[in-house]
């Protein structure tokens, strides 16, 4: 991002909404347009303790849209009122304000709006207000805010404001705006950063394509395999229409693998990073770009570990609601009444069974912990080690008991023959082996001799380098050599 380096609140964080005593309240502050933004944007001022005046083509048709403190006018008499004005008019409408060039000499703009697609123009919507009005100072701000923040407060959206400009004394002065308004000002460079402040609110999830993906591609994968062994086996080698399962059981089978072997893809970066500074024996050397990409897309990776577990708990319970199910439970009561069977109780089956739920629900609360903690309003009240333990720790327990939920759902069933079909193995079978291997990479960093050299490493040690001090000798000169201390 152009200007990322700048990307820091260009004022402290005292709160001063509402203070009549902050530098920028009280000022008369400008608004040309009447739209939904224009008049949430107008809202929030007034609320803010500026005194508003409203620029229209129409003032007095949109006088009851506007709060009833702010003054609603023709745009030229608007205009000679203040000297900062938010231009809240779609880039198309910029020319019908080329009549108030003269009026509008010496005066701070803020552009608001938007474009429709991503790099829609070759220029950006500020730039090309500057160059319409080159006698005015443009400054880019307040696009990335919606007009429902606007009008229910900072405290319910997001609280940044990104702003842009080549003139340092009107970014001040709209960043003291934004924070008397609630908002943090940020600071983002130059006008050159305006294209790219203006793409963000068009990205639709950038951080989540990748996730979603790959975990589309992992259920398409184990549902085409379930479908196999649950489906297709049983119509082609003994002629029976089990179609009905697609809906309900399929899916259901193919949930809970996708959020196992998701939930395993969280910690086996951080695995791979970690093998990555023991074989070099530094943590300076830059990890590959798709583990550097993979390390930063954890969050959203757990996140849909989280959404697949809980629909495989929704699904589970209507599991018992279906109409095929009723049909079998009365098929099982009748064949057991003609084979006059008093007893069906199966000990070990019972067992498990308790165990397979119990440890499932145990399971799906702390990936409901993890979901939660990760939330940045709930992350912002942990400092750095609560967070570490709940996602680090904790994620670890969690991984460790849905490996103990997939073994009592399979328990035995590795080792029945009648398991595989067309020769594939049962599908738990499948979903255990990237998650042992995080498991069993995870004990072997905790023995003492790779865990100590890896805390080394990851505190700034480097395999093959070290400090060499040569001590003084007795008549006060440096020794050649032959007494040192190699740290």
């Amino acid at each position: 991002m152009s200007g990322g380096d700048m990307a820091k609140p260009l004022l402290g964080h005292r709160s001063v909404e509402g203070d009549p005593t902050a530098p920028a309240a009280g000022r008369t502050i400008g608004v040309l347009g009447s739209g939904d933004f224009a008049r949430s944007l107008a809202i929030r001022l007034v609320c803010s303790g500026f005194k508003v005046v409203v620029g229209s083509r129409n003032p007095k048709r949109k006088a009851g849209l506007f709060p009833s403190a702010a003054e609603v006018t023709f745009q030229a008499e608007a205009v000679k009122k203040t000297d900062v004005i938010f231009v809240a008019v779609f880039r198309e409408h910029y020319s019908t304000l080329c009549d108030l060039a003269d009026v509008l000499v010496g005066k701070i703009l803020v552009d608001v709006s938007n474009n429709t697609e991503i790099n829609h123009h070759k220029e950006s919507n500020a730039e090309y207000l500057a160059s319409l009005f080159p006698a005015c100072t443009v400054v880019k701000g307040f696009n990335v805010v919606s007009a429902w923040t606007l009008q229910s407060g900072a405290r319910d959206g997001n609280k940044q404001v990104l702003i842009c400009s080549n003139n340092q004394e009107a970014k001040h002065t709209i960043a003291e705006i934004a924070q008397v308004m609630g908002f943090t000002p940020v600071d983002m460079g130059c006008m050159s950063s305006a294209c790219e402040i203006e793409n963000i609110p068009l990205r639709l999830l950038p951080a989540w394509k990748i996730p979603i993906f790959l975990s589309l591609g992992l259920f398409l994968c184990f549902f085409t395999y379930n479908l196999v062994r649950q489906v297709i086996h049983p119509y082609i080698r003994e002629q029976k229409n089990k179609f009905y399962k697609i809906p309900i059981e399929v899916v259901n089978t193919t949930l809970p693998c996708v959020a196992y072997v998701m939930l395993s893809l969280v910690y086996l970066p951080g695995v791979l990073a970690a093998c990555l500074q023991l074989y070099y024996g530094t943590k300076y050397r830059r990890f590959p770009d798709w583990l550097d990409q993979w390390l930063q897309h954890r969050k959203q990776i757990g996140l849909l570990s989280f959404f697949c577990a809980a629909l495989h708990a929704v699904y589970s319970l209507c599991l018992p609601m279906r109409r095929s199910h009723r049909y079998q439970l009365i098929e099982t009561a009748v064949k057991q009444a003609v084979e006059k069977k008093m007893n069906i109780w199966v000990e070990e089956e019972v067992w498990r069974m308790e165990i397979y739920i119990s440890v499932g629900i145990i399971a799906l609360g702390l990936l409901s912990l993890l979901a939660i903690t990760s939330l940045p309003s709930i992350a912002n009240s942990l400092n750095w080690r609560e967070f570490s333990f709940i996602q680090s720790t904790l994620g670890f327990i969690a991984l460790l008991i849905s490996t103990l939920h997939t073994l009592t759902y399979g328990w035995s069933r590795a080792f029945d023959e009648n398991q595989y079909k067309f020769y594939l193995p049962p599908t738990y079978t499948l979903t255990l082996l990237v998650p042992c291997t995080v498991i069993l990479a995870k004990v072997i960093f905790s023995l003492p001799c790779i865990h100590h050299r890896l805390v080394r490493i990851r505190r700034g040690w480097e395999k093959g380098r070290y400090v060499k001090f040569v001590l003084p000798s007795a008549t006060g000169e440096y020794s050649s050599g032959e007494t040192s201390s190699h740290v």
